[in-house]
């Protein structure tokens, strides 16, 4: 099992080796703007380097918004950052779900989402494989509801899109983390990578704040967490406090032996 955690940009190389860690998860560029990824300074070490390599899109990509100034730079975006992740000999590129305004229908953000991969397709497809996430909250979310991520696959599937389950957000979402990895796999057909994160706030709060694995103020018991791994199957990222993740992975490694 690959186990590993989401890191600080600058030198995610050095931040592995400190954490004795298989998978490596970074942003290239702001997660909180628009800005193109530029190269990475360490970009050949990392591509060269024998750790799975996993790169996170913005926080504000949101393909399925019905808004043009935020749905047209997304894509846009979402194609860059791809590039960018092959450059470096990433896997994927971690995408979240996404919502509609209040009031709008749902259907027309999967709509918007389909035809995502539908204009990449025509180009060839993207450069890595999209991995989209499930989210915590949100009343017009893509990916809050199985039934919802079920109507979204449709949209999807056939382009190849991939999955990464975090189980904080399921937990938060007030998904039964006992039977997720059965009925994500059910919907999908794959899990290709998980957020192991622990959870701050109660089951079906709705709150996305991660906690650490073991150690920490989480409220998920940290055997449940380490059987949603086992059954998974995929590999793992902790994107829990930077203090404890040498911790939560020796944990994971050792459940998972």
């Amino acid at each position: 099992m690959q186990i590993g955690a989401h890191v600080r940009d600058d030198d995610p190389l050095a931040a592995v080796a400190e954490r004795e860690a298989d998978v490596v998860q970074f942003f290239l560029s702001d997660p909180q703007g628009w800005k193109a990824p530029k190269p990475h300074p360490h970009g050949e070490e990392i591509k060269a380097a024998p750790v799975e390599v996993f790169i996170h899109a913005p926080y504000l990509i949101n393909v399925a918004s019905k808004n043009n100034r935020i749905r047209i730079p997304s894509r846009k975006n979402v194609t860059q950052h791809a590039d960018g992740a092959a450059a470096i000999g990433a896997k994927g590129l971690i995408v979240h779900g996404g919502h509609v305004g209040a009031g709008d229908d749902v259907e027309e953000g999967l709509v918007n989402w389909r035809k995502l991969f539908e204009r990449e397709a025509e180009k060839g497809g993207f450069a890595v494989p999209i991995l989209i996430e499930n989210t915590a909250g949100g009343d017009n979310a893509m990916t809050r509801e199985l039934d919802v991520i079920a109507r979204l696959w449709d949209k999807v599937g056939e382009f190849g899109a991939g999955f990464c389950l975090d189980t904080c957000h399921a937990y938060a979402a007030g998904w039964d983390l006992a039977t997720a990895v059965e009925k994500v796999k059910a919907i999908t057909g794959r899990i290709d990578l998980v957020h192991c994160n622990n959870s701050r706030d109660e089951h079906g709060s709705n709150r996305d704040r991660h906690a650490s694995v073991v150690d920490g103020d989480g409220t998920i018991e940290p055997e449940l967490l380490a059987e949603v791994v086992r059954q998974a199957g995929a590999p793992v990222v902790v994107e829990t406090p930077g203090e404890g993740q040498a911790a939560d992975i020796a944990y994971l490694r050792k459940q998972l032996a």
